[in-house]
This record gives structure tokens, sequence and C-alpha cells, in this order.
């Protein structure tokens, strides 16, 4: 019965593996790609560049520049045109081929005007409409492919976000008419926010261009994929069972030796004497076929922090009672080693399961991973630079950015998130992805405090927003994964709205054809480190409340040298 089963799953996986590169891209074929993980371990066949329009501040020019930390990424657009005595202001101006693969916007009281959007230099607009209907009030489709968040906040104070794939063959333009904008410094006043990320295809590449017709045409490749995105994480053979304590330096290994294989579910419960410092002080670690690319604290890597937050995204989830459970594909060849290591000082107990499913390696298949750091006691000011970037990780090779976390104690009363994430690929000298705020890049808005959970975004505590406290943001990527052929650096930008202290923890994920670097090394000591669960423990274990460090202090405790 079980060759059975592997054998009817290998032949399911065979059109999404050897699909040909001439087939041409529509909204359904899209739609299988988005809730597919599997078809993150294979690099792109159909060579594609993802990028980002936003309305980032236009004095951002150059790194080292003056600007480059500018703030105010409000109501900057391409160009204003009028059409049909029409004053539009255009966001986004791209040659085909191409698709949007994601697209969030906010207002701040310029929200009663009208999205347009215009395909292959049609100057009639296929989809036309206010811009809450469009982007999150179900018009093209419903949740979770059209969501604000969260919903505990105002409707004008959330954000709006988009996952409806937008294929276009020669051209896409897309406007905004807005009467009350009116232009004031340089840029137009009241707010619109935008980011709309979107692949550049190859020429040559055969795409069928978006209209209601095709939409309505797949429907039901619509419910296919929300019920894959929504469903519970299961695994086609488990594998390992195991409930045991774990000593304090210890660790529980397992060694997966199955040709052509993936780890592809995990299920963990931790227990010990002081849970939030089991979480983070119990690392996940990983290897494949040798190389080793996994390094995370379970919690950070569950996507819960290093306290229980109930989510579920598209590849991780953490349940009241302290589940937690992953579906990330994790391929390898021969064999898969995964630990749980305890670096703590306490005894703790792990319980779970590990399944792993068949896969067919390919000459473009790439290898899961996942590193972590945190900057410790960091100066969000120092007497150089009010504001400065921070990066989530470096890494040079072949591969796919499939998403990030931040885990972070705030010590201020304030707003802790107006920086910008800054995403070089390849070697380019200015970001591809440059954004318009922390809370954007992670899907919401305002920086509102109240959890929420989707697919692709999440913030299972948001308590830390404007007060003393912890919070948890995480953005995983499917049709907006960033592909690189030789590099890339993702960064964001510290920007708190305090001269204060903060701990401010980042997690990556990706995938990486061998030979890779990556410039974050295993940080020991820092998962040792007591975490902070209120204000008046945030200094635990130092010498004095004035143990805050620069950027530059605290960069030698992780970076490769």
């Amino acid at each position: 019965m079980e060759t059975k089963i592997w054998t009817r799953f290998l032949f399911l996986l065979l059109p999404l593996a050897f699909v040909g590169c001439t087939e041409e891209i529509t909204i359904e074929s899209l739609l299988r790609e988005m809730s597919d993980r599997e078809q993150l371990t294979y690099f792109p066949g159909r060579q594609y560049k993802l990028k980002q329009a936003s309305s980032y501040n236009r004095e951002t020019v150059a790194k080292g520049e003056e600007g480059w930390y500018a703030n105010g990424d409000m109501s900057y657009f391409v160009r204003v045109e009028t059409n049909n005595d029409r004053r539009e202001f255009v966001l986004f101006d791209q040659d085909g081929p191409g698709a949007i693969v994601r697209w969030w916007m906010t207002f701040w009281k310029a929200e009663n005007g009208t999205l347009r959007i215009y395909l292959d230099h049609d100057p009639i607009p296929e989809i036309e409409g206010a811009p809450f209907d469009i982007i999150s009030g179900g018009m093209l489709a419903e949740a979770p492919f059209s969501q604000s968040v969260p919903d505990a906040a105002p409707l004008n104070e959330r954000g709006h976000n988009l996952y409806v794939p937008i294929p276009f063959n020669k051209h896409c333009k897309i406007t905004y008419e807005c009467d009350s904008l009116i232009e004031k410094d340089n840029h137009y006043w009241p707010d619109v926010f935008y980011n709309i990320c979107y692949r550049e295809y190859e020429n040559g590449t055969r795409m069928e261009t978006f209209s209601l017709e095709a939409l309505q045409k797949a429907k039901q490749s619509f419910d296919e994929t929300r019920a894959a995105l929504l469903a519970d994480f299961l695994s086609e053979k488990i594998i390992k069972n195991f409930d045991q304590e774990v000593l304090p330096g210890d660790s529980i290994l397992f060694s997966i030796n199955e040709e052509n294989a993936a780890i592809a579910y995990l299920n963990l419960k931790i227990t010990g004497s002081n849970q939030e410092q089991a979480l983070r002080s119990t690392v996940i670690y990983a290897e494949f076929d040798g190389q080793s690319t996994v390094w995370v604290p379970v919690g950070e890597f569950f996507g819960t922090g290093y306290q229980i937050f109930p989510h579920k995204t598209w590849v991780n989830e953490t349940i009241a009672d302290g589940e937690m459970y992953s579906g990330w594909v994790m391929p390898f060849q021969k064999q898969g080693r995964l630990a749980y290591i305890n670096y703590g000082t306490d005894t703790v107990r792990v319980a779970g399961k590990i399944g792993i499913s068949a896969y067919k390696w390919e000459p473009n298949s790439m290898y899961f991973g996942a590193c972590w750091h945190e900057y410790r006691h960091l100066k969000t000011r120092n007497s150089k630079d009010w504001f400065f970037d921070m990066n989530y990780v470096d890494m040079k090779g072949k591969g796919l950015y499939a998403g990030d976390q931040v885990t972070l104690f705030n010590m201020a009363n304030t707003w802790w998130g107006e920086g910008d994430e800054k995403i070089f690929v390849d070697g380019e000298q200015f970001p591809s992805s440059i954004g318009t705020g922390s809370e954007d890049y992670y899907g919401y808005a305002f920086g509102h405090p109240e959890p929420f959970s989707n697919p692709f975004i999440s913030q299972p505590t948001g308590a830390g927003n404007f007060v003393p406290g912890m919070t948890v943001n995480m953005r995983h990527r499917s049709l907006d994964a960033i592909p690189f052929n030789t590099s890339i650096s993702s960064n964001i930008e510290m920007w708190h709205w305090a001269s204060t202290c903060i701990n401010y923890a980042l997690t990556s994920y990706f995938y990486l054809q061998t030979p890779f670097e990556i410039n974050i090394k295993p940080s020991v000591e820092g998962v040792k480190q007591t975490v902070a669960t209120s204000k008046e423990n945030f200094y635990k274990n130092s010498e004095s409340e004035d143990e805050c460090f620069t950027i530059e202090e605290l960069m030698d405790v992780y970076l490769v040298q």
C-alpha cells in the first residue's frame, strides 16, 4: 500500500517538475504555482526578475548619500497624466511580459478615488473601481487572495492586500484618480501608500493577459488554491515519532537515509520550567547531503517568537496548546539530518513528528535553508546616524528568497517600525525592492497592534508596537519569492520614532543550489541570552541598564568574517 501512495504522489509532481518553458502563463497556472510549496524548491525554469514598484520617497537615490533614509514614503507616483479629462496618477507602468503577484495599499484621507488597470495598451481599463473593493473587498476574488488586516482596525487604517495574479503580455499601467490630492512639497497630499510586486519575464515568454472573462473561468482554480492555502499540514509518510527529555547541552538527532525524498512536515511541542526561554534556547538544525543550511531557534522557525501566539500561514502554524507545525519542503538526494539542540540551562521535553514525501531531484533543485540572528540591546540611534540598515542575510550563489520574520522587544512608548526594506539582487546598485515602512512590508498599516494571520503574512502579536513589549511579524513568499543568480542582500531600516534600546531578531528562509555562501553564522551565545518578557527584565543578566550597543558593535557577533 505504501508503494502505491508514493507512486501516486510522484505522478502528481511530474507536471510541475517538468513543465515546459514554452507553456503559456495564465491566471490558472500562476494559481497552481501559488499554492504548491514544492515549487519553491526548483529554480524557475522560465527566468524572471521579481521587482517592486512603490511610493517610496524619491529623495532616496543612493546608499551613502543624503536621503538614503528619507521617510515620507507617500503619494510619490511615476507621473500624472490626463485621460478623458481625468487626472490620473500613475502608480505602475511596465512593459511585458510580466505579472503582478502581490499588491499592498493603504491611505490617509485619500481613499475615496478610483483605481484603473490598463492592459496591453488598451485605452479602456480592464479593471476599474474603488481601491478597497478591488484590493481587499473581494471584487476580484475572496479572502485570502483579497484581504485587509487586521480585522479589528478601522477599514481606512488597515493594510489592504491583493494576491490575485494579474499576468500581462505587452504592457500594464495602473492609475489612481482622486480629486482630493494636491501638490505639496514636491509630492502630493494627502497620503497614498503602495507596494506592487511584479515579475518581469524574459522576452518571448508566452502570457495570457488578464481579463475579467479569464478570471471567471479560473473560479475552480481559485477554489482549489484557497483550499490548499488554508489546509492543515499533512504528510505522506510519518517516519519519526518522538517524545523525550533533552538535557542542557544535549540534542536529539534524526538521520533520514532515503533517496529522492524531502522532509515536508514537522510537528513539535516543547515544554520546560521556562517555556519562553526554551523556545529561544532550543535550536532546530538541519543539513542535507552534507550541506548545513538550517540553524534557528525553534520558536522563530515555527513563527511564534519565544512565546506561544496562535497563528497560521501556508508554511507554519502554532496553536494555543503550544503545538507547532511546519510545511517547508526540504529536499535531499541521499540523506537529511535534523536535530533539536538544547543550548539552555534547563532540561526541556520535546515531542513531535517528522514526515517526508517523495521528491524528484532535478538539475534545478535547491536545498532549503533558514538562518537567525539577533541585534540584542541595539541602540536605535547613535551620534553618527539616527537611522541605519539592518541585514537579514547576504548570500552568494543561486537561489530563491522565500521570506522572513522579525521578533522584537520594544522599550519605548512609540512606534518602532518606520523602516523600509531594501533588497539588492545580483549586484544591483539600487534595490529592486524598496518599500514604505516595516508594517507595510509585513502587510498591515499604521502600526496596528492587533494580531492577524493570512497564508502569506502574519502578526501573531503586536503588543510591542506602541508600548514596551514583544512583536512578531512574518512574511512568506510564493509568487513573490525572489530568484537570484549570483547574490542577494536583504535588509530593512531601523527607523524608530524614539532614541531607545531594542532587541531585534531576524529570521530568513530561502532555497539554494551548491555552491553557496551565507554571511550569517550560528549565534550560540545569542540563543543562550535571557529573553525579555517585560520592560522590567529587559536588562536581566546585564551589568547595567546602560548596556546598549551600536549596530557596528553588534555586527561582529553574527557575521562570518
